[in-house]
Parts: structure tokens; sequence; C-alpha cells
């Protein structure tokens, strides 16, 4: 069983930062899938190349970690057709009816050590901009968010730190709850490919992760755990089921 770390609290974040971990709660939890954002290319049936970054080698390292809040699947993505991943980092469980705070429920993420620069250029290829520029990651080190962009993953969000140094990502503005978010069921492909990230990232069974990614917003009410747990039991994934629904 994988035992990810937790990560320290964001507090008193340093103002820079030459190397930081990215963590990555989508299609990049797998290292083949962030090979084509470092060195550039078209994945195996991708509708889409990518440029790669200035610098395409792998990360430093790669460990499993937890992030809290919870991801949603929400507007359409161009490279998987159906919803896409997104972090919301201030989701709060509800209050329980005796007792203090809602606890903070946290979500499976893989954490990868890179440079500024590469993080970067990912970030950039993930805002569908040219990578080559540098992010000014003064204001998401020192407040823990910071908006580039109206939409997408256009808001940086430092998670918190690890081996003291700030864990990045980026997300959209809005909150999972929101009402004007745009929720929208992911297509099966995504999936199976998000549950087999976390599968070989933390070392859960397809159930729990069937389990985990059932109860997401844009997900839930749309994908039952039973059947994204038969994603990955097949060698294909079966009929997208959200046109049933």
């Amino acid at each position: 069983m994988t035992r990810p770390r937790r990560l320290d609290d964001a507090t008193a974040r340093p103002d820079g930062a030459c190397h930081l971990w990215y963590a990555a709660y989508g299609s990049n939890m797998h290292l083949d899938r962030l090979t084509y954002y470092l060195a550039g290319g078209r994945p195996p049936g991708g509708l889409r190349s990518y440029p790669g970054c200035r610098d395409p080698r792998p990360p430093a390292r790669s460990e499993p970690g937890m992030l809290p809040g919870r991801t949603y699947f929400a507007t359409t993505s161009q490279v998987w057709t159906g919803g896409r991943a997104f972090y919301d980092p201030d989701h709060r469980a509800p209050r329980p009816p005796h007792g203090d705070d809602g606890r903070t429920p946290e979500l499976p993420a893989r954490l990868h050590l890179l440079t500024a620069e590469q993080f970067s250029d990912i970030a950039a290829q993930e805002m569908y901009r040219e990578p080559g520029g540098a992010l000014d990651l003064t204001e998401v080190l020192r407040e823990g968010r910071a908006r580039i962009g109206p939409g997408r993953y256009e808001t940086l969000v430092c998670a918190g730190r690890l081996d003291g140094l700030p864990v990045l990502t980026f997300t959209a503005p809005w909150r999972s709850d929101d009402d004007t978010v745009d929720l929208n069921p992911p297509s099966a492909a995504y999936l199976r490919h998000i549950a087999a990230g976390i599968i070989a990232s933390h070392g859960w069974s397809a159930r729990r992760a069937a389990d985990y990614l059932a109860g997401c917003p844009g997900a839930r009410g749309h994908w039952t755990a039973t059947e994204i747990a038969a994603l990955l039991s097949g060698p294909a994934a079966p009929a997208d089921r959200r046109t049933r629904r």
C-alpha cells in the first residue's frame, strides 16, 4: 500500500522558488502523459499535439500526495471530450450535526518535483498559451492563490509545502458548488485514465478509486462506482454511459 505524505501548512511561504512540486490531479498523474507536456508530441489517440517545455527532462522525483479540497468535472475538454477535472481547494465537508467544524476532505494527487521554468511551461500548455515565458509566482507563493485568466486552468494555487518547497497546481477560479459552474460528466476514457493514475500513484484498489470519482461533482449522478470500476476491468473502455442518464 502506497503511503502518500500530507502537505505542510501553506503559511510562511517563501518569496520565490527555483524548484517546486507540481501537484497533478488529472491525467498528468501518469508519468507517460506528463512526458508529452515536457518533451512535446501527441499522445497515442490524442487530439492535440504539445509543444513541450524548454527543459524536457523528467521530474527529479514523483510521489503520491493528498491535497486539501476535492475534484470536480466541468466545461468540455478538447482532448478527452466530456468534463475536465478541476481542483476546488476551498471545499469543506458539511458540518456534522454534533461536534465542531466539518472535516477537510482530501483528493489524491501525484507530486512531481520540477523547476519553476518547467512548471511555467506546463501551465502555459494547459492554458492554451505558447510556452517560453516565466510565470510570476510571487502572488501565489505569498497569498496562496493567483488568478492569471478567467477560466480553465488559469488560476494558480499553492496547496501547501513539502520538504520546504511549495506545492503548486492550477485550476479554474470558481468553486465546485458555485451555481454558475457548468458541471459536465467526464468521458469514459478520461475517467479510466484518472482512475488508473490514482491506482498507480497511491496503490488504491479499483473500487476505492471508483468510489472516490463517482462522488465528485460532475460525475456524481451520471457515473456509478460500479460503472467506473468496470472501465478498469476490460481491454477497452465500454461505451460512454453519460448519454443514458
